[in-house]
């Protein structure tokens, strides 16, 4: 059963299919670039997602056959009309950013087309990307005289490391699908026409599995990132799984030589 969730403006669409969340980016006339309206409302959808116990993967992608072609410049140059306005604006997209890094539910890149400038720091904050043959990566900002804000570029850094970010941005080229999986910056290539189907079945068998280790396996990469150890709490919080419901489904299931029922609880 497909559901919308209600919607103030147009250019963000979620659908949801239980237990998947779908986030389309639209805005036909300028290949999907964002502007404020855009990641308002990306925000609010998920902050709303994060809170869902229902929903266990969420796929981003962009109407049509393009991911974001980057930031509507018309806008930008309205809004870094001085440094003050400037720093309110791109500090609200950061955050925006991390709020879809930091979402506990798996997320999917599915990418057709250019994924440049904001679309890359927004693929970039996913934990998967899948991408068609055709599509092609990169943030040639250098070209228009600006550099990327900090709060957006940390992102695109963690995915990319700092070799590969400063082939993208001080080159200013877009890469090819072939050339991106190769540097690591996709998880994987297929045909255009399979993007979407691909990226369907694979947040089906994300959803297939226990929502909560799914959650704790993104909180446990995220926190392996820091180099500090883990404290003793922090060892035991990783057990947290053996007093849930799931555990002892997955086991029965396991013994029982049947398909798990997992409840996220």
């Amino acid at each position: 059963m497909k559901e919308r969730i209600p919607m103030t403006i147009a250019t963000v669409q979620c659908e949801r299919t239980d237990p998947v969340a779908t986030l389309t980016l639209s805005n036909p006339g300028k290949l999907n670039a964002l502007n404020a309206v855009m990641w308002q409302e990306l925000r609010q959808i998920v902050v709303q997602l994060a809170g869902d116990a229902d929903i266990r993967c969420v796929i981003l992608r962009g109407a049509g056959e393009v991911f974001a072609a980057g930031g509507d410049l018309e806008e930008l140059r309205e809004a870094r009309a001085t440094v003050d306005s400037a720093l309110a604006y791109h500090e609200s997209v950061g955050q925006v950013l991390q709020a879809i890094e930091h979402l506990p539910q798996p997320t999917i890149a599915a990418i057709q087309g250019p994924c440049a400038g904001a679309g890359l720091e927004i693929a970039s904050a996913c934990d998967l990307r899948i991408a068609g043959q055709s599509a092609r990566f990169g943030a040639p900002v250098m070209k228009l005289g600006f550099s990327m804000y900090p709060g957006e570029l940390a992102g695109l850094l963690a995915l990319a490391g700092p070799a590969l970010t400063r082939e993208i941005l001080l080159e200013g080229r877009l890469l090819t699908a072939a050339e991106a999986l190769s540097k690591g910056l996709l998880t994987r290539v297929v045909p255009d026409a399979d993007v979407h189907s691909e990226a369907m079945a694979t947040a089906q068998r994300i959803a297939a599995g226990a929502p909560l280790v799914a959650r704790w396996h993104k909180q446990w990469i995220a926190r392996l990132m820091d180099p500090t150890p883990l404290s003793k709490a922090e060892k035991r919080a990783s057990f947290a799984f053996i007093d849930s419901t799931d555990y002892a489904e997955g086991l029965a299931a396991f013994l029982e030589k049947r398909p798990p029922r997992f409840t996220g609880h």
